[in-house]
């Protein structure tokens, strides 16, 4: 019997996208790199959860290979980075052109894109596919967001279909997302949201704790009522579970938590992918730099007690405000998350699909909600929306909720409650419904020190000028290039 694909890497999210992949009628090789003190991890997995199921227990690259129907499909879900490299070396010998290596990890699109070319150049297909779901996901069904080789898509179609989550019609939240590193950029993006939208229900549950002065009962009970609206959402149901759990003495274990935040880097790969699109990511920016910052433990406590806080509870402060708060800047993150993926697609020629990329995102994933079937709708309506916020839903709910999230911001500042994605995104829109910004002084004072020009309202775009502010300077100008 020969296996339908073969799997290397047997943690937590490999070992369950196997038992996924079995328990959808495909017969899976597996085989896990043997680090000290792992050995027999293929037994462990063969003896215990794959017992008695469609699994072929292998112990080096090459059986493994051999394991394997032709064309061989064999996917890796090992660390990113210098480990994927090391493995394709290894698994190159033994492949055959027409060929495929499915990379399911989370690697900077730019390694996939290299990755796509050098394996072309011997006839072997490269996909890189983002996966999201977690443990839970990756065994029950994720959103799968494979790219890479075009070639290899009907080779691996079904596989991945097969094991992802299915919308209540039965379409698989998994589609071809483009060429090259599309499919890990747009599961970058995904992270990048996630991100975001972590950071603004922490700002929501710190204003409603410490101003509100509601505990975590309270809380749960809010995020509940909240999930059952349009802030319905996989991370608003979990966050009311966290709320209401309790530690082994009756506590609840939330408080209990250091308030240190870790991170993997698709976060930041996001940051580094918009200043490299020039595309203002500020919200998840901030998200980023909200993490980075928790971390600094020792600093925030000897200022706390230089500055000590001095928040007060506040009964004019209402929860539906915060909701809607909270709601608004959420559609700020998704816009700049669609803006950048908008971006990069035109940069690398990509063609990407994005209410198809919402729409696989509408289950198994982490940022799963019924607010982005509305992102499927704005882009089926206009296939060239700029910008989500030039659709009418995003606008409407935005005019909607702006005076309560102008007021949550305001609260957060005069109260000393930290709330940099919230009034980040507010920072964001004000900015882009600005016509007429106060940028002409930035470009008159880098003109004035540095002689880098400045095009003028009275003139056509494209038509530069400069000054010789102080009658001492010359005429040569500095050139022009994007940083």
């Amino acid at each position: 019997m020969k296996a339908d694909i073969g799997l290397i890497g047997l943690a937590v999210m490999g070992e369950n996208l196997a038992l996924n992949m079995e328990s959808k009628g495909f017969t899976v090789a597996v085989y896990n790199r043997n680090f000290p003190g792992e050995e027999g991890v293929v037994e462990s997995f063969i003896k215990g959860r794959g017992k008695g199921k469609h699994f072929i227990g292998t112990h080096s690259i090459e059986q493994l290979v051999e394991s394997v129907k032709r064309p061989h499909i064999i996917m890796m879900m090992v660390k990113a980075g210098a480990p994927v490299d090391e493995l394709i070396s290894q698994l190159v010998p033994y492949l055959s052109p027409g060929d495929v290596i499915i990379d399911g990890g989370n690697s900077d699109f730019h390694d996939t894109e290299r990755r796509v070319m050098q394996l072309q150049e011997k006839g072997i297909y490269f996909v890189g596919t983002g996966i999201s779901g977690g443990e839970e996901g990756a065994l029950h069904g994720p959103s799968v967001m494979p790219g890479g080789a075009p070639e290899a898509w009907p080779l691996v179609k079904d596989i991945l279909q097969g094991i992802s989550a299915k919308l209540d019609d039965g379409t698989p939240c998994c589609e071809w997302i483009g060429s090259g590193g599309a499919g890990h950029f747009v599961k970058m993006v995904h992270n990048g949201i996630e991100y975001g939208d972590m950071q603004l229900i922490s700002e929501a549950y710190a204003l409603l704790k410490h101003r509100k002065g509601l505990d975590n009962d309270a809380l749960a009970v809010v995020f509940d009522e909240w999930n059952g609206g349009e802030l319905d959402s996989f991370l608003i149901e979990i966050t009311a579970n966290i709320l209401r759990f309790r530690d082994e003495d009756g506590k609840p274990l939330l408080d209990k938590i250091l308030d240190i935040a870790g991170q993997k880097g698709t976060g930041k790969w996001s940051a580094l992918a918009a200043m490299d699109e020039n595309d203002p990511l500020t919200l998840i920016t901030e998200a980023v730099y909200a993490r980075l910052l928790s971390a600094l433990y020792a600093e925030r406590k000897k200022a706390s007690g230089l500055y000590p806080e001095q928040v007060e509870v506040n009964e004019n402060l209402y929860i539906e405000e915060v909701r809607q708060a909270l709601y608004a800047a959420k559609l700020i993150s998704y816009a700049q998350g669609f803006s950048l993926i908008r971006r990069a697609s035109e940069h690398y020629g990509w063609n990407l699909d994005f209410g198809t990329i919402a729409r696989i995102w509408r289950k198994g994933c982490i940022i799963r909600s019924a607010f982005l079937q509305k992102i499927t709708e704005a882009y089926t309506k206009n296939p060239e929306l700029e910008n989500l916020l030039f659709d009418d839903f995003f606008r409407s709910k935005i005019q909607l909720s702006l005076l309560s999230w102008r007021k949550v911001v305001a609260e957060g500042a005069l109260s000393g409650v930290a709330l940099p994605a919230m009034s980040s995104a507010l920072n964001y829109f004000d900015g882009l419904r600005t016509l007429h910004s106060s940028a002409n002084l930035i470009q008159a004072q880098r003109d004035y020190f540095g002689a880098h020009t400045y095009e003028r309202t009275d003139y056509e775009r494209g038509h530069f000028f400069h000054t010789n502010w102080t009658g001492e300077g010359g005429s040569t100008v500095s050139g022009t290039y994007n940083a």
